[in-house]
């Protein structure tokens, strides 16, 4: 009985169609594997493909990065070049500001801006003459906008420091760099232009001799390290060498300090203890323009 029972449940078949069924699933099975590795050799070439696009975008957007680079850094060589190319005609003309041919004056005024700097730039206005301010920062911070009129006038406005204290603009190289960058700031702000450079330096009581003569030396190689220009005088009116000097005391000293020399720096002072300055200016600039002097500023030497 159980015999037949077995037997009556394969009633129905036969080998050839188990044949067929058990082929039909691997048949299948062999298809999904072949879609598998189909759909897997896809999905690798595509991210293949996609991973060599990444790479090659990738070798292009950093050769582009170096090629930037280069060019920036190639811009900012010829610019370097260029700036020091200026410098050393600019340091030429201020060398060789001494042995002109022809007569110049420069005027120069110092320590300044005061309350009197008004008076001087009217003076100046009169005579259709510019001249050149050496500007300490400090006052520049007390007086920005006489600042702007010594610029829209179209005198030099140079820089002289920030303290005028000798020890402290003088404790080292550095400190006189230091001074001289915080005057530019200052200049820079009182104009509203951060595009500002003077480029010109004057030493507090003058670049030779005194007490602090060697530390000077070592700090002018360092201002032209740093593209910076330095000037003294050669001619001067005598109007800090005592307290209550006179306009013919100042006019003897100009006639002295200038005679026989073709191209003059004249030193005078802008502060508010020298009125006497304003007052002999009229007949400084007279007995210059008698004896055929032309009037000059830094703007004639200095291109940067």
């Amino acid at each position: 009985m159980k015999w037949s029972l077995s037997r009556n449940q394969y009633k129905g078949y036969n080998i050839y169609s188990m044949k067929k069924y058990v082929d039909k699933k691997r048949i299948i099975f062999t298809a999904i594997c072949i879609l598998i590795i189909i759909i897997a050799l896809a999905m690798i070439t595509f991210y293949s493909l996609d991973t060599i696009i990444r790479t090659k975008r990738s070798q292009e957007f950093v050769a582009q990065l170096i090629e930037n680079q280069n060019q920036i850094q190639m811009q900012e060589e010829i610019k370097t070049e260029e700036e020091t190319k200026k410098f050393n005609q600019s340091k030429e003309n201020i060398e060789n500001i001494y042995s002109s041919e022809t007569k110049k004056a420069y005027l120069t005024f110092d320590d300044g801006p005061s309350k009197y700097t008004k008076n001087i730039l009217d003076i100046l206005n009169s005579y259709n003459i510019k001249a050149t301010f050496f500007v300490l920062g400090s006052r520049v911070d007390a007086m920005p906008d006489m600042l702007k009129e010594i610029y829209n006038q179209g005198s030099y406005i140079a820089n002289h420091g920030y303290s005028h204290v000798y020890q402290s603009i003088y404790s080292s190289k550095e400190a006189v760099l230091d001074e001289y960058n915080k005057t530019e700031e200052s200049i820079k702000k009182a104009l509203d232009n951060q595009n500002y450079n003077s480029h010109l330096f004057r030493f507090p009581g003058g670049l030779a001799g005194g007490k602090y003569a060697d530390l000077k030396k070592e700090a002018k190689a360092l201002l032209n390290e740093n593209h910076i220009l330095t000037i003294d005088w050669n001619a001067l009116t005598g109007d800090s060498e005592t307290s209550n000097p006179s306009p013919d005391v100042l006019m003897k000293n100009l006639k002295v300090t200038t005679n026989g020399k073709n191209s003059v720096v004249i030193l005078m002072h802008d502060t508010a203890a020298k009125k006497v300055t304003v007052d002999t200016l009229p007949q400084v600039i007279e007995y210059l323009k008698s004896e055929g002097y032309k009037f000059k500023t830094f703007y004639d030497e200095i291109n940067m």
